[in-house]
């Protein structure tokens, strides 16, 4: 029975188009949104540490930088350090001492370049063995 004679009746037709851009503006979003563990994971060989001391800890020679420059040299009496005047102390203090260490007390507002020259007067010197002294843990005990 038709209703409507002549008419004929037409397919339905499904538009794929709007469809493309969904499935496009969706891949778009999840490569920028995908993380790349590839490219942000790090790979780090830790040192292991013992718990053997020393036999014999070696000498030390201590500076101390200060927040406002001035160099603190403890070889023997603590004494004030220009800049110009920390390789010849340096040289002074290191002399007779097989392989010294060089123990920097950095304060934490001193400038990086008042360390820097540190590490530089250090290197006139001939000293090749620095390490920087910390805070240890969070009750503010202890250096290094």
């Amino acid at each position: 029975m038709s209703f409507h004679p002549g008419r004929r009746r037409e397919d339905p037709e499904i538009n794929f188009i709007p469809l493309i851009d969904l499935l496009l503006v969706i891949l778009i979003f999840l490569m920028v949104t995908t993380t790349y563990s590839k490219f942000t994971e790090l790979q780090v060989d830790l040192p292991s540490a013992n718990a053997d001391q020393a036999a014999e800890r070696p000498a030390e020679i201590v500076v101390a930088v200060a927040a406002d420059g001035r160099y603190l040299l403890d070889a023997g009496t603590p004494q004030v350090l220009a800049p110009e005047a920390l390789v010849a102390e340096l040289v002074r203090a290191a002399r007779g001492q097989r392989e010294p260490v060089l123990v920097i007390h950095a304060d934490a507002g001193a400038r990086h370049q008042s360390v820097v020259a540190v590490l530089e007067a250090a290197r006139q010197a001939g000293i090749a063995r620095v390490t920087f002294a910390a805070q240890g843990g969070a009750t503010g005990g202890g250096a290094r």
